[in-house]
């Protein structure tokens, strides 16, 4: 009675319009409220687990992300998606089963379940291949991935679709079930793999030595030694081409950091090729014309153009 005495008179005359117990729908309206602020607890303990992941996995260092990071960053922000899904919809559940017998509603939801799954097939491909994808831990945030016919760093992950961010800033969304083939240019260590070509008239041997003198240099700077995850390798010539004799490096990097490393060397390599005399050709064509008195060449002496 005093539940009722306690109501507004507006409310109170639409209640009493409507032929309802007052003092059971404040019983039931104080419920309700309970069980949305037990949800409000269970989404900050999601938060809160999300977070001490996210602390765990921190090394302090903001200058790189290691794999254990990037892998709790991923759990953490599926944790976060996944578990406020789930703690709304038990709420919505228990607070509904306060008002009406949800069972059978429940069974109906089933079976209804069951008939639109026949119609949902890729969306339960896509939410199993991403289960797949995170158990495996085929990638993680931060990484910079080839997948779906799409490249880019991945920005996002969820259990349906994956966001991939590109050189050029378009974002890509690619659902888990069409991911069938994942290269991952940032797992474990990477490799910067430098091809470059030097005059057909160039001493082969006295150039790999500037090749290899110049990657030893380089490793030895502390500036971008800690780019790399071991010795730099020159291991020769790896063809011939039109104009050029091409000389392959290979440098070993840290996640990520093979493109930094590819163009800094490509810088170093330049400026001592042209210290040691040494010339990087660019294409050339010889055209000669047989032709007039004696046969002689229209683009002059030896026919070069």
């Amino acid at each position: 009675m005093l539940l009722w005495l306690a109501l507004p008179d507006p409310l109170q005359r639409l209640i009493d319009l409507l032929g309802v117990d007052a003092t059971m729908l404040v019983r039931l309206g104080l419920k309700a409220a309970t069980i949305w602020f037990a949800v409000w607890l269970a989404w900050g303990v999601v938060r809160i687990i999300a977070r001490r992941i996210e602390q765990a996995v921190d090394d302090g260092d903001d200058s790189t992300l290691t794999a254990a990071e990037k892998r709790g960053q991923t759990i953490a922000q599926l944790l976060r998606s996944v578990g406020s899904i789930i703690v709304v919809m038990i709420g919505l559940m228990l607070t509904l089963n306060l008002f009406i017998d949800i069972g059978p509603l429940l069974a109906g939801a089933g079976i209804l379940g069951l008939a639109v799954s026949f119609g949902a097939q890729s969306l339960v491909k896509d939410v199993l291949a991403g289960f797949f994808i995170l158990v495996e831990n085929q990638f993680a945030l931060g990484d910079i991935i080839e997948a779906g016919g799409k490249s880019g760093v991945v920005e996002a992950m969820s259990l349906r679709v994956v966001q991939l961010r590109d050189l050029e800033g378009r974002l890509h969304i690619i659902p888990n079930g069409q991911i069938t083939t994942v290269s991952n240019m940032t797992r474990g260590w990477s490799r910067a793999v430098l091809e470059i070509g030097v005059d057909y008239a160039t001493d082969l041997d006295r150039a790999i030595g500037v090749f290899r003198a110049e990657a030893e240099r380089f490793a030895a700077d502390p500036s971008w030694s800690w780019c790399l995850s071991g010795p730099p390798e020159v291991p020769g010539v790896e063809r011939f081409e039109d104009s050029s004799i091409v000389v392959r490096v290979l440098l070993r990097t840290v996640p990520g950091k093979q493109w930094d490393v590819a163009r800094e060397f490509r810088r170093r390599i330049k400026a001592r090729l042209d210290a040691e005399g040494i010339s990087i050709p660019f294409p050339q064509r010889v055209v000669r014309h047989v032709g007039g008195p004696g046969g002689r060449s229209a683009g002059g002496p030896g026919g070069e153009t």
